[in-house]
């Protein structure tokens, strides 16, 4: 199990009234970030996905390491700019409203990543009437079908079948066209293609590399130089290899040669999940034990209403147990027998499984289970309203101090 001490200490220190809580390692953060951004070569970008885990401090304690960030709502924008200021911001996402696009002028916000031909006309006229005279910096998002073998088994496809992400590379050019042409106030950089989730090194870089060279022939054909290409994120998170980690050393390596041939490109990746991930906890405990036609279930305070993760994505949350010896109540401790446990939350629906048939022997009501890889698409995609129950705290962990959000932040 991936747990930090610092992690352990604290959940056993909480209150049971405290509980649940996430709980994130920003030492252990700043770490593996660390070792991500060493083993990246020189000229290539790497923006956070705000989407990932917009929490502050998590924004902060990766703002030294990381080149910029990527925001795709209005809400996002203005959270991160305020957190992190003069950090170089790429606006993007389908359905920008006009009222984000002009937020996003006037905040200075670094380039946009333009969805379709509507969206380029959108911006091109609110740049005009927001910030006159300035040429605002644009990648064209296309939904590529390079790598398809690839992508049919990425654990999910954005690109390369038919969905609302990018522009169809059948009207590339006339979309490019439309840009140079018809829309003086934009500047044309190069292509964004986040086309899967879920790809180990060696499908990212291949994927990665289709991308560069279908966008290098792409503006050749207009005779416009190919200064930007973001091939998006979507490294492998693997929640039931909780060790596992992508491959970033052979990643970069493959990386470093991708630009030969291509003066002047810098090329930019966008990870979220894989930079957060790890660093993130869900700490609750055991309200009781039961056992239910041959199986036994420990309900657990809280559920995916506040962990939304494994529903979401259909797998078992790694998690480990911290006994709690110390019971206060007068009435009998519910108590697993030898066999696997299910775990599950508060919720009135079956669909409220966070783990399943975890080796959990001897189980007690009163224990405490501490659920990993609980840092990135977890509080922030949860369903938090769902029946009314108390929201989590929040603590967030570094060597020098520790510092603690109100459960309502």
């Amino acid at each position: 199990m991936t747990t930090t001490a610092a992690v352990r200490a604290a959940v056993r220190d909480l209150p049971a009234n405290a509980l649940p809580a996430y709980l994130y390692d920003l030492d252990a953060l700043h770490e593996h970030a660390s070792a991500v951004r060493s083993a990246l070569p020189s000229g290539i970008e790497m923006y956070y996905a705000a989407k990932a885990n917009p929490e502050a401090p998590v924004l902060a304690a990766l703002a030294p390491l990381v080149d910029g960030f990527e925001v795709s709502s209005g809400g996002e924008l203005a959270h991160v700019r305020q957190t992190v200021p003069g950090h170089p911001l790429a606006f993007g996402g389908p359905g920008k409203t006009p009222a984000e696009l002009a937020q996003a002028l006037r905040l200075g916000t670094e380039r946009f990543h333009v969805e379709s031909a509507h969206d380029a006309r959108m911006l091109a006229d609110l740049a005009a009437r927001t910030v006159p005279g300035a040429r605002i910096a644009v990648l064209l998002r296309f939904n590529l079908a390079v790598g398809q073998e690839l992508l049919a088994h990425s654990a999910l496809a954005m690109g390369g079948r038919p969905t609302p992400f990018g522009i169809d590379p059948t009207e590339a050019d006339t979309v490019v066209r439309t840009v140079v042409e018809d829309h003086p106030q934009l500047e044309l950089r190069g292509v964004h293609a986040h086309l899967a989730s879920g790809l180990n090194a060696s499908e990212q870089l291949a994927v990665a590399t289709a991308v560069v060279e279908w966008s290098a022939r792409l503006m050749a054909r207009h005779g416009l130089p190919l200064s930007e290409v973001n091939v998006g994120g979507g490294m492998a998170v693997d929640y039931a290899r909780p060790t596992a980690r992508f491959d970033w050393t052979a990643f970069g390596a493959g990386l470093a040669s991708l630009g030969d041939g291509h003066q002047g490109l810098t090329v930019r990746i966008e990870p979220g999940r894989a930079l957060t991930a790890y660093c993130g906890w869900y700490a609750t405990e055991v309200l009781d034990v039961k056992r239910s036609h041959g199986e036994e279930f420990a309900v657990l305070r809280g559920g995916t209403h506040h962990l939304r993760t494994p529903a979401t994505k259909g797998h078992d949350q790694p998690c480990e147990v911290l006994p709690m010896d110390h019971w206060p109540h007068p009435w009998p401790r519910p108590t697993a027998g030898a066999g696997p446990v299910t775990l599950v939350g508060q919720l009135c629906t079956p669909k409220d499984v966070l783990a399943r048939e975890v080796a959990a022997a001897g189980l007690r009501a009163g224990d405490r289970v501490l659920f990993a890889m609980a840092g990135a698409y977890a509080w922030n995609i949860s369903h938090h309203e769902f029946l009314m129950h108390p929201r989590p705290g929040f603590h967030y962990l570094r060597a020098e101090k520790r510092t603690r959000a109100a459960p309502d932040c």
